[in-house]
């Protein structure tokens, strides 16, 4: 147990679109199963039934606005030896906030593991000082290349990290795939983001890249010309020595508390 971009949605480039669409089906886009094997019964025919009804008849807009596909790592705030890959699709509600599903691989079988909002530098410098404690910054993850947008060519990656470099994430796992391989158990928890060299499993890095057949060392190559401004005082807290975390406590009903 553990202790405790981009534009909006429009076009980036000439033939961006068309490029993204091609990319997401076809380069690789599926080439990271869940590790975790939920327990069940297999699914019935009239349950596969309904669900290729609903997929028809029904609206899922949201999802459909999901159009971003990240690739990071994560590691549990006070616990910085758990750490996982993530696949982040996000939504980018407006130039500054942006909203992203985690799930724990990018195959039809995938978990969700969480949750990540992200801000703006200009949104996260008015927030409350501790709010602030809880958001990491991604300036690192960007200029080290361990974040990477699979299938997209590099000249649009490379866009999109541009953005992303100077934004904040609050992140939020509610299933523990790397220790929990059946079901979701226990309080959500936050999540950080890696700030420097050396602290990173380069072992996990290094499958990640050959499975998806990319390079983060080469991706840091590329993006040594992205400007990165310093990180605002107040993220990445953990540093200083202010980890947070959250907690599952009792409390009385309220019905019995007059």
């Amino acid at each position: 147990m553990y202790p405790h971009l981009m534009k909006a949605n429009r076009v980036c480039y000439p033939g961006y679109a068309l490029l993204l669409s091609v990319c997401i089906s076809a380069c690789g886009d599926q080439n990271t199963r869940s590790p975790v094997q939920a327990p069940g019964a297999k699914k019935s025919t009239k349950t596969e039934v309904l669900e290729a009804g609903a997929d028809v008849l029904q609206g899922k807009e949201p999802l459909r606005n999901m159009n971003i596909y990240l690739d990071g790592f994560h590691f549990y705030s006070g616990a910085m030896q758990a750490q996982m890959e993530a696949h982040h699709f996000c939504t980018k509600l407006n130039e500054d906030v942006i909203q992203a599903v985690i799930f724990d691989g990018n195959a039809a079988d995938a978990k969700i593991m969480g949750v990540e909002y992200i801000i703006s530098r200009r949104l996260f410098e008015k927030l409350p000082t501790e709010e602030k404690k809880l958001w990491h910054s991604h300036r690192y993850e960007v200029k080290s290349g361990t974040l990477v947008a699979p299938g997209l060519p590099n000249v649009a990656e490379h866009e999109l990290m541009e953005q992303v470099v100077s934004t904040y994430g609050k992140t939020i796992h509610t299933w523990h795939t790397d220790r929990d391989k059946e079901l979701p158990l226990g309080g959500p928890l936050l999540m950080m983001g890696f700030t420097q060299d050396g602290q990173i499993d380069t072992a996990m890095v290094g499958q990640r890249d050959r499975r998806m057949q990319i390079s983060t060392a080469e991706k840091r190559r590329q993006r040594a010309d992205i400007a990165a401004p310093d990180v605002l005082s107040g993220a990445d807290a953990w540093q200083q020595g202010q980890v947070r975390q959250f907690e599952v406590t009792q409390r009385a009903n309220a019905a019995h508390q007059h």
